[in-house]
């Protein structure tokens, strides 16, 4: 009889976490997912990146722009543009060295345990990681609305710092492919180096 009430608890946990990782889940899709979505973003680390402009996403495509960079991955090749330096790296799109800094914030949806949080018209969703390397990813903290599950900030902690990430104007589908095409004559005087193999 003692191990009923343990028993329980147990499966209380369980659906907890259940639940919050389809409510974790549905908000991935809909950010990631096929049918697209575009975002305005802020983010500051401390002493080493501060930036804020827009994303479109859509299944392994991407395109974002902000003051000093840009990129068009098309789901084969990646364009990364430096604005400053004019030049445009090209890479395969699967190249894990095309954006260094976006490598530190690479994860595995399977490589978490899920909890949500009620903050009045708010969930908070949070991802901790199983298994955590030195390096790399923690835990990631998304506030979405109740309403429509829109994200409104996310927070991802690594081993010495967080950093919080504001999103504005999110909209999801009806993401023209067009958006994923790199338009090489706006860059026409820029260098262009090759890393594809």
């Amino acid at each position: 009889m003692l191990m009923l009430p343990v028993h329980c608890m147990a499966e209380e946990k369980q659906d907890a976490q259940t639940e919050a990782q389809e409510l974790f889940d549905k908000v991935y899709n809909m950010v990631f997912g096929p049918q697209g979505s575009s975002l305005s973003y802020s983010v500051n680390i401390i002493g080493l990146y501060k930036t804020q402009g827009d994303v479109v996403y859509k299944n392994k495509k991407i395109f974002y722009e902000e003051k000093r960079f840009c990129a068009w991955e098309d789901g084969k090749v990646a364009y990364m543009v430096d604005k400053k330096e004019k030049k445009v790296d090209v890479h395969d799109f699967d190249d894990e060295k095309k954006d260094k800094f976006l490598a530190m914030f690479k994860y595995d949806l399977n490589n978490f345990t899920y909890s949500y949080k009620d903050k009045g018209e708010y969930y908070e969703l949070t991802a901790k990681v199983r298994k955590a390397k030195f390096f790399g990813i923690r835990s990631v903290t998304a506030l979405v609305h109740k309403n429509n599950l829109h994200p409104v900030s996310l927070t991802i902690k690594l081993a010495f710092l967080s950093t919080t990430v504001q999103i504005s104007n999110f909209h999801s589908g009806d993401i023209d492919d067009k958006v994923f095409n790199f338009p090489k004559s706006r860059f026409a005087d820029y260098k262009f180096v090759e890393h594809r193999k």
